[in-house]
Parts: C-alpha cells; structure tokens; sequence
C-alpha cells in the first residue's frame, strides 16, 4: 500500500496520451476526479504522477513543483517543426560532427536558471487556447519566452548523431525545447529522439506501477 493512498506513480508507455492513461483509471475506479502532475508527450514514456479524488488532485499543484529527471535522446544533424519524431525531419549538412568535448564545453550554458521558449507544439495557451492547436490550424503566434531551472545535465551516451542525456530539472522545463537549442550552438540542429521521465519528486521509475499493475492493485487493497 503506498504511503499516500491518494497519489499514484503510474508508468506511462509510448504511445497512449497522458489524458488517455487517466481516462483508463477512470474506469478501473468508478472515480471521475483524477488527475496527473506533468503532463508526458505521447511519444514520451515514464512517471506520471496521478491524484485520485478531490483529496489527491488537490496536492497535484505541490507535485506539479518538484524536480524531475530525464533520459533523453538527442539526434543530432536533423530538426523537426515539433522538435520532437513526430515531425516531417530536415537534414542538416554538417561539415563536422561535434566532439565529446565540443558538447561538454557547451553544456553549462543550459545549467540554472535559463530562458526557454516552449515549443509551438506545445500545451503553452495563446490568448486562451493552446499553442499546438494554433500551430496545426497554421496561425502565426509568437510564445514569450520564460524563465526556468535545469539543475544537471550529464551525457550518458554519445555517437554522432545520438546523444544521450540525464537531465534534473524545476517544473516548466521543454526538454524538446533544450534538444532544439543544444543544435542551434552546436550548430547542427537536433531534434528529441525519445524521452522517458525516470522521477517526479521523490516517486521513481521503479515505483512506478503500470495500468494493469494498478487494476489489480485497486481491485485488492483500495482504501478510498
């Protein structure tokens, strides 16, 4: 039984929408007041931290808050309009690939409090409505960038083009945003590969239950 028999780490695979991995709580419970902290692009897997109940969505805005922390895929020498694989690719011709050392020399510039423009395809509300929405309909907009925390950024894996990241950072923080910028100064573009969240808080990876892990869980020992 976990400590808070309200929040819920659940492992979120790719594909599924983070709304979607609610929509099936939804029916395991009978419960229609769910929510997550942090929403997880659906090519994105990992921790998604769900409140079950009025009680537990209203300690989600404290969640929303924490530190998390990534493994991210960066490619290298290709962009994309979402900054991300769902996106028509563009090759970029570079002369020559970055160093091991070109990329560590760099990587400081993106460590503290930075300023980041969210993606266009993004969730970010534009006079009310979100960003994505306005950039699939073909609106010209302009998103404000804002101020954000990364706390650490250490590369796990690398071989032109596929770079490897552990990244700790605040809340608010694109990491389809960061992949985007780490191109522009090495000056090959980049685009975010693959992304699994690995922690929210203090709820990791390996806590994390799936749908069918939580089923079988709910149907035992629920408390609520």
């Amino acid at each position: 039984m976990p400590a808070n028999p309200y929040i819920f780490p659940i492992y979120k695979p790719k594909g599924p929408s983070s709304f979607f991995i609610i929509k099936q709580l939804r029916v395991i419970t009978g419960i229609k007041k769910i929510g997550h902290a942090g929403t997880l692009d659906p090519l994105a897997d990992g921790v998604l931290v769900v409140g079950i109940t009025r009680v537990g969505t209203k300690q989600l805005d404290s969640l929303i808050r924490k530190d998390k922390a990534y493994s991210a895929e960066v490619i290298l020498g290709v962009t994309t309009i979402t900054h991300d694989a769902e996106g028509e690719k563009d090759v970029v011709k570079v002369d020559q690939p970055p160093s091991l050392a070109d990329i560590q020399a760099i990587l400081p510039q993106f460590i503290g409090e930075i300023t980041q423009t969210p993606p266009r395809f993004s969730a970010v509300k534009i006079k009310g409505q979100p960003a994505y929405k306005r950039a699939r309909a073909g609106e010209e907009f302009e998103i404000k960038p804002k101020q954000v925390l990364i706390k650490g950024i250490k590369i796990l894996e690398y071989q032109y083009p596929r770079l490897v990241l552990a990244v700790e950072t605040g809340s608010g923080v694109y990491i389809r945003a960061l992949a985007r910028d780490l191109g522009k100064i090495l000056k090959t573009g980049a685009y975010l590969g693959g992304l699994t969240r690995t922690r929210v808080g203090q709820f990791t990876l390996d806590q994390a239950l799936t749908v069918d892990e939580f089923k079988r869980f709910w149907s035992k020992q629920h408390l609520i």
